[in-house]
């Protein structure tokens, strides 16, 4: 029993709000579910697998998959990271994660963004797109199959940047465009310039140095192993399984 995590009481207090109301019929124990479900994501266990303290398996991916469904999980960590209030200095940077063969098996439905999974030099994988705050807290996440750019989850993410002065990139993000895009938000880019450029932009060495406590992030992010490798077919509900590990390491 001791192994096992659970949920403190003010930790729910404040991730109640985000779930959805019951109707009909009283649900089950909100906290022996969700830490069932976060027992589950950080072992990397099959939802047969969990321990009995957290209720019947079936019960648990049920209201793990209709929850991600939902979006609870994103709405949880983007809602407890905009209590911390609007960041001075914001990071973005992109990792890759391994995608295992029961994620890519059978053919994705027609009509959609399909399983975001692609072919890189190291296997099959899915890129996660993040932007963090100074702390290397993340803030927004956004999901590409792997050998997708920088740049398309940069641009994906420049809309719901929060209005920080500083933004932290590698030089992977030099671009004119997200230069541009960046100082017309009001946002001064602190990104080193890739090696071909004629004229090297100047940026803030010391500041930049901060980089690193993203990339820190990503690391402790994959300690999760449902995370650092993914089974899920749906990318929502992989995403969620990302959001989920965000929300308990960073934000509660």
């Amino acid at each position: 029993m001791s192994d096992l995590f659970w949920l403190t009481d003010e930790q729910m207090a404040r991730l109640r709000p985000y779930f959805p109301k019951s109707h009909g019929r009283p649900r089950v124990d909100d906290r022996r579910v969700l830490s069932g479900i976060i027992f589950v994501n950080r072992n990397g266990l099959r939802w047969r697998d969990a321990p009995r303290d957290y209720g019947p398996p079936k019960t648990l991916y049920n209201h793990w998959k209709r929850w991600s469904d939902l979006g609870v999980f994103a709405r949880i960590m983007e809602g407890l990271a905009a209590e911390a209030g609007a960041p001075k200095t914001v990071m973005i940077d992109a990792t890759y994660l391994k995608a295992h063969r029961t994620a890519t098996s059978r053919r994705s439905k027609k009509g959609g963004r399909g399983r975001l999974i692609g072919r890189t030099k190291g296997g099959m994988n899915t890129k996660l797109h993040a932007v963090s705050d100074a702390e290397g807290r993340p803030i927004r996440l956004f999901m590409t199959a792997g050998q997708v750019s920088d740049y398309t989850g940069a641009a994906a993410l420049l809309s719901s940047l929060p209005k920080a002065d500083w933004l932290l990139a590698d030089r992977g993000y030099d671009a004119d465009w997200f230069r541009s895009a960046l100082q017309d938000r009001g946002i001064r880019p602190c990104i080193p310039s890739r090696k071909f450029r004629a004229k090297p932009a100047a940026y803030d060495k010391r500041r930049y140095r901060r980089r690193n406590r993203i990339e820190i992030m990503f690391g402790r992010r994959k300690d999760w192993r449902r995370v650092a490798t993914r089974y899920d077919r749906s990318p929502k509900v992989f995403l969620s399984a990302v959001a989920l590990a965000a929300t308990v390491m960073f934000w509660l």
